[in-house]
């Protein structure tokens, strides 16, 4: 042995040290594998986890982007409540438009998800007009849709139709113009950073965050239909996660059923609601060190069907009494709809706000984290225009039903449980009222026969369609619109679908798409306040009980099934590929000669012995996190600034003293800010800032900046700049580390 081993040139001592360096050497691995198992255990998942799937060999083009469409923050209308007297003044928090392009090598599509009560026609036909002078028939309606959050505090003055002019002041050109351009840049700059890119679709739950507000209609849907649903309110989230093929994050889009009624309407203060906060918490978190409203990562957050949801999820109560409101008709026996008013979940609007917006955000980061399942394949675009009024509906081979021209019935009046009406209107309303019918007539003339007949059972308050002084009061052209990137069915509902109608609209969008195999497991979402409003769209089961949504679905009791019927044309269309068969439709009116109510700002006075921008109550001198930091300055009127878009009217401003220098760490776009304007007598007006600190924020010294205009008159009105800053103030975590 010893000698076979010597002509092998190893001795045994040598064969004994190779076999204990082996030994040592696997346990050495082991120890490290096991602590390298140990380590990675320990160090939390990235932020945008690499897909486990190869990207595809074609990848999407993908653009996202974001713009400031905030108008002039006074006197103007809020748009939601139809209340005249609600009208701005200053700003919770700043209102964006939202635009993701995808491209799939021969196909576009735009979806564009802004921070306002709805789309008006007019604001898209002025959208697509400055679409076409940039980019040619690149953009147009055919491949790009326009959705409103549906925020009640939002700007009014954007609609060509009269019911929508007498509501919001006319037609407010100061208003409507910043919410073009608003769009209109954040198209441009999702189409100046198009790079291929990856799409993954995931959905979830959340429990919680909507009520039904109308359950006596929904209960009146066919107890087979309900039974097929767990709740009376669609309590899915949607949400389409957008990377580039390194997998770093670009943006995320979402839907929720949810009113934007937070902010209720004692709410003055242009907001972006929930849904809006939604938006705020996931782009400040994507976008480490930018101010709001900044940065490449976008957050959309949509309102899907929500005609019949309210986020008040205490629900009703009568405010006088303390007493839950009367079940069917949404009444208190004492002050009528006005003292029934849906609260929480929060203990004030701005709680309230927050918790829903949380909700809806932390679901979304969620399924953002988790998403897989990727999409593959072509996009698609179909389009027409539809004359609402008169729609044949197909019920079987040997009945048939129609459309009527628009009219609102009595609980229309009576408003809902977010916001009820002033005068001694309820909702369920199946029977006209001989005063409101007789002041009707001898105003606008009675409703013809023929239009009572066609809305039966509507008890017909405004006959709109017959209205046509000195505009059409609602519209006859309607959108209706789909896209389809890979499986998933974005359907541009022109209005605001029920529950159970949303469902319908889905549930007939998928078995016509999914009859080709490229749509398999389709998931079709619904957008709400899309391309046009035309109020609510109510099944037939829920318009015989004529609540506020019954009373407002304006095309008549067939209004849904009509809408069906086209969706399912267009969805057929995509997935046969007939898309260009499609027969383009009548087209809506541009109506000229629009007028405004609002009257030009008057000239600004500043009280004796001040200038504007002066401070009439200063901060304190020291606050602890969590408190209120409050200053008010002499100010004028914010509508004198003009075009504030990617301005501000406040900053906080924390002082480095390494640098000797200020840093603006909040604007009026951040939650932790309020701009309230208020207008005084004889032309004077304050502007209070408040700073609710964060627990987040650091110690140090700060103060609080707010810059406006004024106007004066020497022989023509001058507009001058002007600002104004309190005096510097410490921020502690408590009271006693200064």
């Amino acid at each position: 042995m010893a000698r076979k081993a010597v002509c092998c040139g190893l001795s045994s001592l040598e064969l004994m040290l190779i076999v204990l360096f082996l030994l040592m050497t696997g346990i050495t691995i082991g120890l490290i594998t096991v602590l390298a198992i140990n380590l990675n255990s320990q160090t939390p998942e990235p932020e945008e986890p690499t897909p486990s799937v190869p990207p595809p060999e074609n990848p999407y083009l993908i653009g996202v982007g974001r713009a400031d469409c905030t108008g002039p923050v006074a006197d103007v209308p809020l748009m939601g409540y139809a209340n005249p007297d609600q009208t701005a003044g200053g700003i919770h928090t700043r209102l964006f438009s939202r635009a993701f392009i995808v491209d799939d090598g021969s196909k576009r599509v735009v979806f564009v998800n802004a921070d306002i009560g709805m789309v008006s026609q007019r604001l898209r036909l002025e959208v697509l007009k400055e679409l076409e002078l940039k980019y040619g028939d690149l953009y147009r309606q055919e491949n790009v849709i326009l959705s409103g959050t549906h925020t009640h505090s939002g700007l009014a003055g954007y609609f060509q139709y009269t019911l929508f002019i007498i509501t919001s002041k006319g037609y407010i050109k100061s208003s409507i113009q910043p919410i073009v351009n608003g769009i209109v840049k954040s198209i441009d700059v999702a189409h100046k950073n198009m790079r291929p890119g990856r799409i993954f679709v995931s959905k979830g739950e959340i429990v919680g965050s909507n009520l039904n507000r109308s359950p006596h209609s929904y209960l009146n849907n066919p107890e087979e239909e309900r039974n097929r649903y767990k709740s009376n309110t669609d309590e899915q989230i949607v949400t389409l996660k957008f990377t580039d093929l390194d997998g770093d994050g670009m943006g995320v889009f979402s839907w929720f059923a949810v009113h934007p009624v937070s902010m209720n309407y004692t709410n003055r203060m242009v907001s972006s609601d929930n849904l809006g906060y939604a938006s705020y918490l996931f782009e400040q978190e994507k976008n480490i060190g930018y101010l709001p409203g900044e940065g490449p990562f976008v957050a959309a957050f949509a309102t899907a069907n929500s005609g019949d949801v309210t986020p008040n999820t205490r629900g009703p109560y009568c405010i006088n009494t303390g007493e839950r409101c009367d079940y069917l008709n949404s009444s208190c026996p004492i002050g009528g709809t006005r003292m029934c008013v849906a609260f929480g979940p929060g203990n004030d609007i701005f709680d309230s706000t927050r918790i829903i917006g949380e909700n809806i955000y932390r679901k979304a980061k969620e399924l953002y984290g988790s998403a897989k399942q990727e999409l593959r394949g072509s996009v698609h675009a179909a389009h027409q225009w539809v004359n609402m009024t008169d729609v044949t509906v197909q019920l079987d081979s040997t009945h048939s039903v129609k459309t009527c021209k628009p009219a609102l019935g009595h609980s229309f009046a009576a408003g809902t449980i977010d916001g009820g009406g002033d005068l001694n209107f309820t909702q369920g309303a199946v029977e006209g009222d001989p005063f409101w019918d007789g002041i009707r007539d001898a105003l606008l003339g009675a409703p013809s026969k023929e239009i009572q007949e066609c809305h039966n059972p509507k008890p017909i308050l405004f006959s709109t369609g017959e209205m046509n002084w000195p505009f059409p009061w609602h519209p006859d052209i309607v959108d209706v619109q789909i896209i389809t990137i890979g499986s998933v069915a974005i359907v541009a509902v022109p209005g605001e679908a029920t529950t159970m109608s949303g469902r319908r609209i889905r549930e007939g969008v998928k078995q016509e798409l999914e009859k080709n195999a490229a749509f398999t497991n389709s998931e079709v979402v619904i957008t709400g306040l899309c391309n046009i409003y035309t109020h609510y769209i109510t099944t037939y089961e829920e318009y015989q009980v004529q609540r506020y949504e019954g009373a407002s679905t304006i095309y008549g009791p067939h209004t849904l099934s009509a809408y069906i019927q086209h969706f399912r044309g267009l969805a057929r269309a995509i997935a046969e590929g007939k898309v260009g068969e499609l027969p383009k439709g009548p087209e809506p009116p541009f109506f000229s000669n629009l007028f405004s109510l609002l009257g030009e700002p008057p000239v600004d006075r500043s009280p004796e012995n001040t200038t504007f921008g002066d401070v009439l109550q200063q901060v304190h001198p020291v606050y602890k996190v969590g408190e209120v930091a409050s200053v008010t300055f002499v100010a004028g009127n914010p509508r004198n600034s003009g075009e504030m878009r990617d301005k501000t009217f406040v900053t906080v401003e924390k002082f480095h003293n390494s640098t000797s220098t200020w840093e603006v760490v909040h604007t009026d776009a951040s939650w932790e800010t309020r701009f309230y304007w208020i207008k005084g007598t004889g032309n004077q007006s304050n502007a209070t800032v408040e700073w609710h600190i964060p627990l987040s924020a650091e110690s140090g010294t700060y103060r609080i900046r707010h810059f406006g205009h004024y106007k004066q008159r020497v022989i023509f009105p001058v507009i001058t700049a002007y600002e104004g800053s309190s005096h510097t103030f410490r921020v502690t975590k408590t009271l006693y580390s200064l």
